[in-house]
């Protein structure tokens, strides 16, 4: 079987790396890839984003399966376009992609159906909100209303700041066209979980929840980030929770999508803060989660590719979806100055006992080497029987992973830690 996958970070780079375990794959593609990727697909320089050439080359390549997986081109119809050249393929088309694609909708339709979220305004005028704020609970969220790299979020903790995040999206327009429209929402408390799913739109399986750690900085201190490490599972959500999650948050979502004439086929996210009041969504996402999937992928003991298959073909419910009972730790290796200003073009290298477990994100090939090429540069992963040792080995791991100005936290896992204790 001929694969491939659209997109080019450490997310891919674990499906793929997942996908190489079933005997039926012959040849893995990666549009664009990465120069870490290049070791496990044949990378092609056809960017995430450009939807005619994508599908052109799944059909001039005799592609038998594609799995697309970043958010951008879910939301442009790549599925939509691959699916009119016959390509059968991982991902939610762009109508029901929408639910990442705009925080408007996915706000509205929780309301619609009741399904428990933070309480909500929506604005298309900066005036308007700005007047609304003078009087609004303080601290609030702020949130762009398209795609923004997931730095589209920010928690305003004080009056001023919120002020200035209207003003810097909606008039500076720092998201582009993703600002013009924004929510302004209730800012809730309690410990966030993320959990994956796979859903054919009929039945809906969750993956092990994992913990992800945003902030740059230990101890959760500096600027969000794409994400600097995960651990999974999440110790904060027990048996009870998953089953009122069930219920009232994932079945129901599924439902929602189906009444709305969107239903949904692919890995939805769900993005949950466990409040006082029981767990509420904060985000949806229409794909796996970046880092989440590297610690999710490795406790899955079910073959990745004959799952993603069930979920195209409806047939999920005939799955016996299995993940491990063991836990997972990755650690994010990021060049020093990430979120903000940072050098590249570092040469990395990955000792031999260590490459299997390494998920590259920024790197490209220059002159036969392997290079840096971007913030968060790689994340190292390890399996164990307890959190704990899971947490050790991947830190172990890092040390065998070698690269200039290499930054990490040195806290990844230390909140789940406190909360077995």
């Amino acid at each position: 079987m001929k694969i491939m996958v659209v997109g080019g970070g450490g997310r891919e780079h674990a499906i793929i790396k997942k996908i190489k375990e079933n005997k039926n794959v012959t040849e893995i593609f990666a549009l664009p890839g990465n120069g870490g990727i290049a070791k496990d697909a044949t990378c092609v320089n056809i960017g995430a984003k450009e939807i005619e050439k994508i599908a052109e080359f799944a059909v001039e390549n005799k592609i038998d399966y594609a799995i697309v997986a970043p958010d951008d081109p879910l939301v442009l119809g790549a599925v939509d376009a691959l699916n009119e050249k016959g390509i059968p393929c991982f991902g939610p088309k762009a109508n029901a992609a929408i639910i990442e694609g705009s925080k408007v909708f996915s706000k509205d339709l929780m309301k619609k159906y009741n399904i428990p979220t933070a309480q909500y305004e929506v604005f298309s005028d900066a005036e308007k909100a700005l007047e609304y704020l003078k009087t609004a609970p303080i601290p609030t969220v702020i949130k762009a209303d398209g795609l923004a790299l997931g730095k589209g979020v920010i928690i305003a903790m004080t009056r001023e700041e919120a002020f200035d995040a209207v003003k810097s999206i909606m008039e500076d327009k720092v998201f582009g066209k993703s600002g013009d429209n924004i929510v302004i929402e209730e800012f809730l408390t309690g410990p966030e979980v993320s959990v994956l799913s796979f859903t054919d739109g009929k039945t809906v399986v969750p993956m092990i929840s994992s913990m992800d750690h945003k902030r740059a900085g230990d101890n959760d201190t500096g600027l969000n980030t794409g994400g600097m490490g995960t651990v999974a599972p999440n110790p904060y959500y027990t048996e009870e929770i998953a089953k009122e999650c069930m219920e009232k948050i994932f079945v129901p979502t599924m439902d929602a999508m189906n009444k709305e004439g969107r239903t949904f086929k692919g890995c939805l996210y769900f993005g949950l803060m466990l409040t006082e009041n029981g767990p509420k969504v904060i985000e949806y996402n229409c794909r796996f989660g970046d880092p989440e999937t590297q610690v999710v992928l490795p406790l899955l003991e079910s073959d990745l590719l004959t799952v993603m298959q069930s979920v195209t073909n409806g047939t999920l419910k005939a799955e016996d979806v299995k993940f491990s009972t063991k836990n997972a730790c990755c650690v994010i290796m990021a060049s020093k100055g990430y979120p903000e200003k940072y050098e590249k073009g570092f040469e990395i290298t990955i000792e031999d006992e260590v490459k299997d477990n390494v998920y590259v994100a920024g790197a490209k090939i220059t002159d036969g080497k392997v290079v840096t090429d971007g913030g968060r540069v790689l994340g190292v992963t390890a399996v164990s029987d307890s959190l704990e040792s899971a947490i050790k080995e991947a830190y172990k791991k890092c040390e065998k992973v070698h690269f200039e100005n290499a930054y990490k936290r040195n806290d990844i896992g230390a909140r789940a830690l406190k909360a077995l204790k």
